[in-house]
């Protein structure tokens, strides 16, 4: 049990240390990637039938989502694309929700592919960011 729980420790402080170093474009993409892992979790606990374990991955990825991603949005300076984003963002919150009082697969997979889209395009945003600096 100490080791698992040096492992733990070793865990946090790593992705601690990655996000005290990371970039906020960086971060931004470790919060999707969290989301998106929280997701995969709640859907395994979900066809093992753990309740208790599919209900806190569930609402570890709204938190992600509610005060990562949506806390994240600069609303004063971002106009109607951070407002769109707020619903979007909203939108996947509302389905991890459902998917948790439903045990809904299906809404697990939704939330995911709509993460998933944002996401792929945030990461491509900075790769042409990090292409442009060079």
């Amino acid at each position: 049990m100490n080791r698992m729980r040096g492992a733990n420790a070793y865990a946090r402080v790593g992705v601690e240390s990655q996000a005290l170093q990371a970039s906020p474009h960086k971060l931004i993409t470790m919060l999707f990637d969290g989301a998106q892992e929280k997701i995969r979790a709640a859907r395994l606990h979900m066809q093992a039938g753990n309740i208790e374990e599919k209900g806190k991955a569930i609402s570890k990825a709204m938190d992600i989502v509610n005060i990562g991603l949506i806390g994240g949005l600069d609303v004063q300076k971002g106009g109607e694309v951070v407002a769109n984003l707020e619903r979007y963002y909203d939108y996947i919150s509302r389905l991890l929700a459902k998917a948790n009082r439903e045990n809904s697969d299906a809404k697990l997979e939704e939330a995911s592919v709509l993460l998933e889209t944002v996401g792929s395009a945030w990461r491509e945003v900075g790769g042409q960011g990090a292409q442009q600096s060079s």
